[in-house]
């Protein structure tokens, strides 16, 4: 089997059926789809039902990560990817992957492109993206989209590597640390393989940063939290004081924009993948429409 499609879902009925639709229809590829449930009380269930390849499970988790980590635990295909339930798989997606990776053997991470859309599917933008750099992604931010991101089984997942369950933000930005610290090759795909939903329930684009509601605070001081404890155990340190760690946070910070600039500016153009072009649903799906940013 070449892919194992983990689908991470609580009360995202409203999303789901879009999701289940992207992973059903791809074609070049085999592929299993592990609905990995935590207690949904909408429709969720009755919907998944209606997509047979899907195999359902409902229990209690500890979170996203924990669903995610049982969804590693039975995976049986060749290269893993989690797909949260709002997003979507771009039609071809698999085929391409399973091409790119017959021709570069030794990847352990296969990463690819995305596009945002909106709440009800609009297209949005394009996002170009770059090889790999462990400095960007803990300095600045984790640009690696799990939504496009395929884990080797057999490196990866056998190999013991999971999420950290007390991680609720940024888990794949640590996961991915961790594997560039164990050695692992990352491999980036200018292809855009997958949609990533904007909508008010994200729940790493929801924190409001400037709210002076103490619950808001706390949860926005708890995701810098995560992301300042990647780059204490995987970035730059120069101080055990945890004040002047963050100035120095704030001018790496601002290296590393500035490379993640430079990087897109100088990375290929990101192409839909062929078998979307090929079909053309509306014969303007290519070209000049897809702006990247």
């Amino acid at each position: 089997m070449d892919f194992t499609v983990i689908t991470p879902s609580l009360n995202y009925g409203k999303y789901i059926a879009d999701c289940l639709e992207s992973v059903v229809s791809q074609t070049g590829a085999t592929f299993e789809h592990l609905v990995i449930d935590g207690g949904s009380s909408d429709d969720t269930e009755k919907i998944v039902a209606g997509f047979p390849h899907a195999d359902w499970t409902q229990e209690p988790d500890e979170g996203m990560s924990d669903a995610i980590n049982k969804g590693f635990d039975r995976a049986q295909g060749k290269w893993i990817i989690w797909l949260n339930a709002d997003d979507t798989l771009k039609p071809g997606a698999l085929a391409e992957v399973v091409e790119h990776a017959a021709s570069h053997p030794g990847a352990d991470v296969l990463y690819g492109s995305f596009d945002f859309v909106a709440e009800k599917g609009e297209f949005i933008r394009r996002i170009r993206l770059f090889s790999w750099s462990r400095f960007v992604s803990v300095q600045h931010c984790c640009y690696v989209p799990s939504t496009a991101c395929f884990l080797n089984k057999e490196t990866v997942i056998d190999a013991g590597f999971r999420l950290r369950k007390d991680f609720q933000y940024v888990m794949d930005g640590e996961l991915y640390a961790r594997l560039d610290a164990a050695g692992k090759t990352f491999r980036y795909l200018p292809v855009a393989l997958a949609e990533f939903r904007l909508h008010p329930g994200n729940l790493s684009l929801s924190t409001k940063f400037d709210s002076r509601d103490m619950d808001e605070a706390l949860k926005g001081e708890r995701q810098h939290v995560e992301s300042r404890a990647i780059r204490r155990v995987f970035g730059i340190t120069l101080t055990a004081d945890p004040y002047l760690n963050g100035l120095t946070d704030g001018i790496l910070y601002l290296i590393a924009r500035a490379l993640k600039m430079i990087f897109k500016a100088i990375a290929p153009h990101v192409r839909t993948p062929r078998e979307q072009v090929s079909s053309a649903r509306n014969g303007s799906e290519t070209g000049n429409q897809h702006k990247e940013s």
